[in-house]
């Protein structure tokens, strides 16, 4: 199974809830790593070959985190964004997705689309949560 960074910027019950889903998880927080720049983040995930979750834009810069050269990203970008909402989201995707599958992708996750990008082309899927 994939291994998960949780970005800090993700509500802490976003790692008990994928932990819960039997996924090796590890968070910004728990590694002292929250403040740190976004490089410093980044070389942690890739040093542990985790997929990065996190509601940061910056790393969805495909010339600086180019898909296919990393162990993966979900960038999750609700209209709504309480803890609430990205706890029903997440739960909802991973109950319909195997992110096991978006190794090595950059996956834009938003309340109408996931679109997974990799070195080749993208994919989209349509999201009927809202």
């Amino acid at each position: 199974m994939i291994k998960i960074k949780i970005d800090e910027c993700l509500p802490h019950e976003c790692a008990d809830l994928m932990i819960q889903q039997g996924y090796n998880v590890e968070t910004v927080r728990q590694e002292g790593l929250q403040g740190s720049a976004d490089t410093e983040i980044w070389n942690a995930a890739q040093s542990e070959e985790r997929f990065l979750v996190t509601t940061d834009l910056d790393f969805s810069d495909m010339r600086r985190y180019e898909p296919g050269k990393h162990a993966g990203v979900l960038l999750l970008r609700l209209g709504k964004e309480g803890k609430g909402r990205m706890l029903a989201y997440l739960e909802w995707l991973l109950a319909h997705h195997d992110i096991s599958d978006w190794r090595g992708f950059l996956v834009v996750a938003t309340d109408h689309k996931i679109r997974a990008r990799t070195a080749k082309s993208p994919e989209v899927t349509p999201n009927p949560i809202s």
